[in-house]
C-alpha cells in the first residue's frame, strides 16, 4: 500500500511533520501559503482519491488551512500524542519577551530575504516572523497579520512596550512588527515598500523614506495575553 492510500484511508488521523514542509494556498501548489517546520501537528482534510496533485490540511497549532503537495506524503507520520496548547498567562509569557526581542534581532544578523508565506528561518514574512518569534518561547500566535491583530489586546500608540505588536495597513492590516522599545520596531519587509527582509524601523514619523511609509500605515498596536488555542479540536477531522 503506497503512502498516499494510507493518508487518503486515515484522515481523522492526526500526524506531524518528519521533515519542514512547503504548504500552497491552492491545490495546484504555485502560491506559498505557510511553512510547517519539523515537529508541527496537522490533519488531513482531503484525500487523493479527490486530487492527485495535493491534499488539503489544517495545521493544528494555529488552525491554518493550506495544500500539502502529495509528493510530500512521505514527510507525516501519524502521532500518538496529540497536540496540546500550552495554556499561558500573560504573566507567564512577560519573562520571555526579551527572548522574543533576542530572536528577531538576531534573525536579522542572517543573511535573508522577504518570502511570502515564510515562517521558518532565514526567510520570513512580516506575520511568519513574529509568529516565530513567539513560539521559539513555546507561545503560539495566529498565523497572518490580520488574525494576529484581531488575537491580541488592543493598545494606544503610547502604552507600547517592548515586545508589543505594531500592526499596519490601508484597508485591513496587512503587515506586522515587533515593538522593541525607544520607537523603534523590528520586522520583515517586502522589496516594493520595505527592505527585503528583516529590518529595524522608526514610529512617529521618524527616520527614513521606509520609516515614514510605514508611519502612515499604522492600525493598530496590540499585546500578546495568551498562547494561542486553537478553536478546532485536535478529535475533530
Amino acid at each position: 500500500m503506497t503512502e498516499s492510500l494510507i493518508i487518503a484511508e486515515s484522515t481523522n488521523d492526526e500526524y506531524y511533520c518528519q521533515k519542514p514542509l512547503n504548504l500552497y494556498n491552492s491545490p495546484d501548489c504555485q502560491e506559498l501559503a505557510t511553512q510547517a517546520a519539523t515537529g508541527r501537528h496537522l490533519k488531513v482534510l482531503s484525500t487523493t482519491q479527490h486530487n492527485k496533485n495535493a491534499v488539503q490540511i489544517r495545521l493544528i497549532e494555529d488552525d491554518y488551512l493550506a495544500w500539502l503537495p502529495t509528493v510530500d506524503l512521505p514527510k507525516l507520520d501519524k502521532t500518538d500524542s496529540l497536540y496540546q496548547p500550552p495554556m499561558l498567562s500573560r504573566a507567564e509569557i512577560e519573562p520571555h519577551i526579551p527572548q522574543i526581542l533576542d530572536f528577531v534581532q538576531t534573525a536579522m544578523q542572517q543573511p535573508n530575504y522577504y518570502l511570502w508565506g515564510g515562517t521558518i528561518g532565514p526567510n520570513y514574512d512580516c506575520s511568519g516572523l513574529m509568529q516565530a518569534a513567539f513560539i521559539a518561547s513555546g507561545i503560539w500566535l495566529p498565523r497572518n497579520s490580520y488574525q494576529q491583530e484581531a488575537f491580541v489586546k488592543k493598545l494606544e500608540l503610547e502604552m507600547l512596550l517592548p515586545g508589543d505588536l505594531v500592526f499596519f495597513g490601508s484597508e485591513r492590516v496587512d503587515h506586522v512588527a515587533l515593538y522593541l522599545g525607544e520607537g523603534r520596531y523590528c520586522h520583515s519587509s517586502g522589496q516594493e515598500t520595505g527592505r527585503n527582509g528583516i529590518g529595524i524601523d522608526q514610529l512617529f514619523g521618524e527616520g527614513d523614506e521606509i520609516s515614514r511609509y510605514y508611519w502612515q500605515k499604522v492600525w493598530s498596536c496590540g499585546r500578546v495575553m495568551s498562547s494561542f488555542i486553537p478553536h478546532s479540536s485536535t478529535s475533530s477531522p
